[in-house]
């Protein structure tokens, strides 16, 4: 019974007794499940760093939805949304007006982006309101941000389901794609959804992880998955299931030892890519044992 009593303690007590780790719990799981697959997307498009880049470039948006609203949810994340959209066709736009390649361009927009951010928001708040915007605060997450997360993760998943088909086919075969039905949105258009999908999703994940930390749910445990499992459907849902498992775990983690939550999120990812990296079966350990063994076919 004391066994059982700790394990309450330790895991369950904190969110039946606290409203705020509640919403927490609901805003850091329905973001898993969204942003997940769309890592997956992205590492095999091999445009893992540019998820990077487009969650510096919302920085501006937010900063000014934060100038114009204070920490109102609604402003910045509008404010996030405009900014991120823009510096997405930006980058396309210069990709095909010179002979830069769109993630050049996008590289360049958004260390820029990033600083225009930082100096807004320290030009017109304080340290405090710098650190919860770069890294979050989950544990302060109110109704309108689990609103705001919540419908985002809605409009992603039904995204997904309506555009599976094309997504996947302009990610694996672009020219296949283009004789299809599904060609009459062309392959620019096709990337530039998904990349509005990419934006939504990191722009509900800043108040939770941070415009810093938000890609880092959607990438990591992404990687990760494809270690495990060889097949695209596999990996997405393995994704999200090791993000939430991370967000579950990083959220006991900060309440119990007072740690920043976004970054304890993240870490857990790293501790359970860690465990990928050794134990999956493309993983260094079981090739190490087994080098005579062939690889596993698997998408990308």
């Amino acid at each position: 019974m004391s066994v059982l009593n700790d394990l309450y303690t330790n895991l369950l007590q904190p969110f039946g007794e606290f409203a705020f780790m509640r919403r927490a719990l609901v805003a850091s799981v329905a973001l898993s499940v969204s942003a997940a697959p769309l890592g997956v997307l992205l590492s095999l498009r091999r445009m893992s760093l540019m998820g990077d880049a487009l969650s510096h470039a919302v920085l501006p948006g937010v900063a000014i939805g934060f100038m114009v609203g204070g920490l109102s949810i609604t402003a910045m994340a509008l404010g996030g949304m405009l900014a991120g959209m823009l510096v997405v066709a930006l980058a396309g736009l210069i990709s095909r007006a010179t002979t830069l390649k769109e993630d050049t361009s996008l590289a360049a927009l958004y260390l820029l982006a990033l600083a225009l951010g930082v100096m807004l928001i320290a030009s017109s708040g304080s340290q405090r309101d710098v650190l919860h915007i770069l890294f979050g605060r989950a544990l302060g997450v109110d109704d309108n941000g689990l609103l705001l997360v919540a419908g985002v993760a809605t409009v992603t998943m039904l995204s997904l389901a309506m555009l599976y088909r094309g997504l996947v086919l302009e990610t694996l075969d672009p020219l296949f794609l283009s004789t299809q039905d599904h060609g009459r949105l062309s392959t620019i258009g096709w990337q530039q959804a998904f990349l509005m999908l990419v934006v939504l999703n990191l722009v509900a994940g800043f108040q939770t992880l941070g415009t810093l930390m938000a890609v880092g749910l959607m990438v990591v445990p992404a990687v990760s998955a494809r270690l495990w499992w060889p097949t695209l459907t596999g990996q997405m849902v393995l994704a999200a299931l090791q993000a939430g498992l991370a967000s579950v775990a990083g959220l006991l983690i900060s309440y119990q030892w007072d740690t920043p939550t976004g970054p304890t999120i993240i870490g857990c990812t790293g501790v359970l890519y860690a465990l990928a990296l050794l134990l999956a079966p493309d993983g260094w350990l079981r090739r190490y044992l087994q080098p005579w063994q062939a690889p596993r076919h698997r998408v990308g």
